[in-house]
């Protein structure tokens, strides 16, 4: 895995939604640079047991798996607490799961919004509420937050995915302020599209939804927000991750960073 690297030996990460996608691509490039990682998130059991190991045998770090749901705060909980029994510490918390549904407003259902809302937002406040005290203890930590373009801009048809990664910002921001003078940073990385299973599930709702074809959707909805006409890539996300989560990156904090193609300058 190229890009920047630092130094993680012995350091212990949990990253949420991590066995596929953007999670898994920063799960995997915490791993490559030397820290053991808690993978978490849905799929077949056979192929997630697979990604675990191959991780281990890649990068020759310990990795685990914990399948707490997000939508449960007591499986978060044991999320965390299962992290630190495994790996003796917590030294970076990753908030990456999340679900995306497309529909007016009108037509979004209210229990889509909540599940949206829970696992988009509400997971994080979880997460951190349980991984700081650990962080406090020993004096150092890192959280960061996969947040979104749409956490700075809205769209339409999106509203219960716009409204939660606003909210995520907010509550990076307010964590940020907490925890200055603990050693501990939060910051928000705000990604534009990348090509992921969640964005490929978009992309089908988002044809429906407008009634153009999917071509159209890439082309004239997606991409038509992102100055560059492409999709960001993953290694454009771990570059970001890697600085945050080091010692360079001690200063960065209470900071939501666009990776989007120029989305936001617009």
């Amino acid at each position: 895995m190229g890009g920047l690297r630092t130094d993680l030996s012995g350091q212990a990460a949990v990253i949420t939604g991590s066995t596929s996608g953007i999670g898994l691509a920063l799960a995997r490039a915490l791993a490559a640079n030397g820290a053991n990682v808690m993978l978490n998130g849905l799929g077949d059991a056979g192929e997630i047991e697979k990604t675990r190991k191959s991780i281990e045998t890649e990068f020759g770090v310990k990795a685990a798996y914990n399948g707490a749901n997000m939508l449960d705060s007591g499986e978060i909980e044991s999320l965390i607490a299962d992290t630190v029994k495994t790996f003796g510490r917590l030294d970076i918390l990753i908030n990456n799961a999340g679900i995306q549904r497309v529909a007016p407003v009108e037509e979004l259902a209210p229990e889509t919004w909540d599940a949206i809302v829970a696992i988009n937002l509400t997971s994080c406040f979880h997460t951190t509420r349980h991984a700081v005290p650990v962080m406090r203890k020993a004096g150092r930590g890192r959280i960061v937050n996969i947040a979104s373009a749409h956490g700075l801009v809205a769209s339409p048809f999106k509203s219960a995915y716009v409204a939660a990664k606003h909210g995520v910002i907010g509550l990076t921001k307010t964590v940020a302020l907490e925890v200055a003078e603990a050693g501990i940073t939060c910051n928000a990385i705000c990604p534009g599209y990348v090509r992921t299973p969640l964005v490929e599930s978009q992309i089908a709702d988002t044809a429906k939804a407008r009634g153009i074809s999917e071509e159209e959707v890439v082309r004239d909805v997606m991409l038509s927000a992102q100055p560059t006409k492409k999709f960001v890539e993953y290694d454009h996300l771990t570059g970001l991750l890697l600085y945050l989560v080091s010692d360079s990156g001690a200063s960065a904090n209470g900071a939501a960073y666009p990776v989007e193609g120029g989305w936001v300058a617009a």
